[in-house]
């Protein structure tokens, strides 16, 4: 099964400062429910503390098949999602569900473990204009395997620029 990364950075590609995004941007948010929720039978697979990190108001993700991976198979969520004990587990669970769309969405180790998978199809990143101090970071970008294949005009929202890019693998 075919997946796809998805991820807020900003210059130095942080993704996250104690355990939290340091940023806040409304468009980002939208930008990232409509990709991954797509036509509502999509999934969605993150690491036990980026579900953690969400908050609960908006846990599990609606429309969208959220697997947590951890290796605590008794680690309670609610029955709209799963805990998966491997990212292999996690495809194969898509893979029978026919999911269309897979995207990983963080955290720092899982997202390391996943962009050299030869499943991995391409990267979502929403590219923010500043630095935040983050202390958690987005893998680099390998562009022998990776090509740029859109971007957005540039965005701004509180004073943040930002633009939204995709990579695709070069097969």
């Amino acid at each position: 099964m075919k997946f796809f990364l998805i991820a807020a950075v900003d210059q130095a590609m942080g993704i996250g400062k104690k355990g939290v995004m340091p940023w806040h941007l409304k468009e980002d948010l939208k930008y990232f429910n409509r990709i991954t929720r797509g036509d509502g039978h999509n999934a969605v697979i993150m690491g036990r503390a980026t579900w953690d990190s969400i908050p609960e108001d908006f846990r599990p993700l609606k429309n969208r098949l959220n697997l947590v991976l951890s290796k605590n198979v008794d680690y309670q969520i609610p029955e709209d999602g799963k805990i998966v004990d491997s990212l292999d587990a996690a495809l194969e669970t898509t893979r029978k569900l026919k999911m269309k769309e897979v995207f990983v969405i963080g955290g720092a180790r899982v997202f390391a473990q996943t962009i050299g998978h030869p499943d991995c199809a391409g990267i979502y990143l929403t590219e923010i204009q500043k630095t935040f101090g983050c202390d958690t970071f987005f893998p680099k970008i390998d562009e022998k395997k990776f090509k740029k294949t859109s971007q957005s005009e540039v965005h701004e929202d509180k004073g943040i620029k930002f633009k939204f890019v995709r990579y695709d693998k070069i097969l």
